[in-house]
């Protein structure tokens, strides 16, 4: 598990428009990397519609909000576009990303350990991670993480 402090893992991925994206595309720009385990599943889409919602919160404060999960990238193009979503969904499939930020493994569900992608958020500036969650849920996630950045920045 990454902590605050730990260098965050590079990456380049592909997003919903299919155009490779790494972590130093974004310069100095605070990113909050959130990872999640499918598009249009109820609580996925409930974490997404509410991190887009505050996007524009987010961007006022020089941040980027960027979701990443196993679809492709024509099912966070579809994910979007059907859900009016404004931020940007990479496509991890063979979920290297995630093993890299401890993102995807063991864990409970329905009273069953399963492997699958553990829902997750990183508050990463210049390459260092800032804060990490593990074990989020989605419900008032987005909310949280604002508030924490706020916090963070001494607002």
């Amino acid at each position: 598990m990454l902590r605050k402090g730990d260098k965050a893992p590079e990456f380049f991925l592909k997003n919903q428009d299919d155009i490779e994206v790494g972590l130093r595309d974004f310069g100095s720009k605070t990113v909050i990397l959130y990872f999640y385990p499918k598009d249009n599943t109820s609580a996925c889409t409930l974490e997404a519609q509410d991190f887009s919602n505050l996007s524009p919160l987010f961007e006022e404060i020089d941040s980027v909000v960027i979701g990443i999960s196993p679809d492709s990238p024509k099912s966070h193009k579809g994910f979007i576009t059907n859900k009016q979503l404004n931020i940007i969904l990479l496509s991890d499939s063979q979920r290297q990303v995630m093993s890299a930020y401890g993102t995807y493994g063991s864990k409970i569900m329905y009273g069953k350990e399963v492997r699958g992608v553990i829902r997750s958020t990183f508050i990463i500036r210049n390459g260092t991670i800032l804060e990490s969650f593990y074990n989020v849920r989605a419900k008032g996630h987005a909310h949280y993480i604002l508030e924490t950045l706020k916090k963070i920045n001494g607002c």
